[in-house]
């Protein structure tokens, strides 16, 4: 598994769980943007990522369901034969 890595990220994987208890640092002003930055950058890479595994998921499952249909279709053929 590729972790996106910046040195303002956070370390590991993000879950749901780890974004919902993120506290990011505020100034009497609020959040230093360099963190909000970094943060949307750390979920945009996360979020691509896991589309694209997701995606490959997909295409994998539609190529084992063309197999099987496959061969199926050739085991029918073949006890017909008998």
């Amino acid at each position: 598994m590729t972790v996106y890595r910046s040195r303002h990220a956070l370390r590991g994987p993000l879950t749901p769980d780890r974004i919902a208890a993120l506290r990011l640092p505020t100034t009497r002003r609020g959040y230093r943007p360099e963190d909000v930055d970094a943060l949307l950058h750390r979920l945009a890479f996360e979020l691509h990522r896991r589309t694209e595994e997701r995606d490959e998921a997909r295409d994998e499952n539609r190529r084992i369901k063309r197999a099987l249909r496959s061969w199926q279709s050739a085991e029918a053929a073949r006890r017909l034969a008998r």
